[in-house]
């Protein structure tokens, strides 16, 4: 019996040595910072997420309720709310050569979206899959609302800590809880108005 239970434990031993050894399988993040396909715990260990909470905000507008204002220059959104009032949450932004402006409509919304990387992204970054399922890990994040015809999307994102930056390829980034708030008060419809 004695000999059994010392096997047993010489066993478990060495298999706790061995998977301490081992490193893990983890899932991978695209760094858009680095252009690379990164381990996503060694990411996040170095970042935080956004410090740019919500809030209701006095907000003066000629647009009407349920309408989205994207102030670029300020990397803030505004659903404009009743009695000139707006919530306002932090975003990301295009970078330089990504900002673009105008107004089109939400034309389809989407929990845990896939991605499909456009043509023109992949050329820029080879390494990218054809199709990403949808997941935490997910670019698009939590939720998406995509803007009339064009390639861009108001969504959440795997990476927090971009809030407030320009980092994205035109897209508008929130994070995974401000985007998820946002759907749930946002209608297909809804006017989009991108200020630069």
């Amino acid at each position: 019996m004695n000999k059994i239970k010392t096997t047993v434990a010489v066993l478990l031993a060495a298999l706790l040595t061995v998977s301490v050894a081992m490193p893990a399988s983890a899932a991978r993040v695209y760094n858009r910072d680095t252009n690379t396909w990164e381990d996503a715990a060694t990411v996040k260990a170095g970042r935080k997420g956004s410090s740019i909470r919500k809030e209701i905000v006095s907000y003066e507008s000629k647009f009407k309720r349920g309408t989205i204002v994207v102030e670029t220059s300020e990397r803030r959104l505004y659903l404009v709310l009743e009695d000139g009032k707006a919530m306002k949450y932090g975003i990301g932004v295009g970078r330089d050569g990504f900002r673009w402006s105008g107004q089109h409509r939400i034309t389809r919304t989407a929990e845990w979206p896939g991605w499909t990387p456009p043509a023109a992204m992949r050329k820029r970054v080879p390494d990218l899959p054809a199709y990403m399922p949808g997941g935490p890990n997910n670019p698009l994040g939590a939720r998406a609302l995509y803007i009339g015809s064009t390639l861009y999307r108001i969504h959440g994102t795997s990476e927090p800590w971009t809030i407030g930056q320009a980092v994205s390829s035109g897209c508008i980034r929130l994070t995974n809880e401000d985007v998820t708030d946002l759907y749930e008060r946002v209608k297909v419809g809804a006017l989009v108005v991108v200020n630069q």
